[in-house]
């Protein structure tokens, strides 16, 4: 298994987030809105059962402790023109702090990469990646994710198709 000096330290960066202890409100609420964000506090309160001052409190804590990150609309790839979802792997030549944060600043830049995560394995990263067709992930990958300072190579895996994704988290 590779091993990367930087990976560990990347990585134990986000795991430091502190973790909140959620009471059964709180985890109602946030089941609730995963399901639906655009939900009115009103609707929400008689939700999970408690009235709306109490209610909308929690929400504004649960925003202000980090729990809630934001809200946002789900938009159908497809229906805007992404056809191709496309799973990269990449390899890092070396691990010089300088080519990292320039390949992360890189990655960070890239509108067609949509998810990006630090691995253990024989990879680096894997990127998700979203195109509009094979050529234009092409060129993505040719032209612009193989050009990132630092990049050794790649591995692409295409999306068949999604049997599961955007799932709420679980509250247990």
């Amino acid at each position: 298994m590779r091993h990367n000096r930087w990976n560990c330290s990347f990585i134990v960066h986000f795991w430091r987030k502190i973790t909140v202890k959620l009471e059964r409100q709180e985890k109602d609420i946030l089941r609730t809105l995963q399901q639906d964000g655009r939900m009115s506090n009103v609707e929400l309160a008689e939700s999970v059962g408690l009235s709306e001052s109490p209610c909308y409190r929690r929400v504004r804590a649960l925003e202000e402790a980090g729990v809630i990150e934001g809200y946002g609309a789900r938009v159908d790839r497809r229906s805007i023109g992404l056809q191709v979802t496309a799973f990269v792997l990449v390899a890092l030549e070396t691990q010089d702090d300088r080519k990292l944060a320039k390949f992360l600043s890189a990655v960070e830049a890239e509108e067609y990469i949509v998810e990006a995560h630090a691995m253990s394995g024989s990879h680096d990263f894997l990127l998700k990646t979203v195109a509009r067709s094979m050529e234009h992930f092409s060129e993505l990958a040719m032209n612009r994710i193989l050009k990132i300072p630092g990049v050794k190579n790649i591995e692409t895996n295409f999306s068949l198709r999604a049997v599961k994704e955007n799932a709420p988290l679980p509250l247990s």
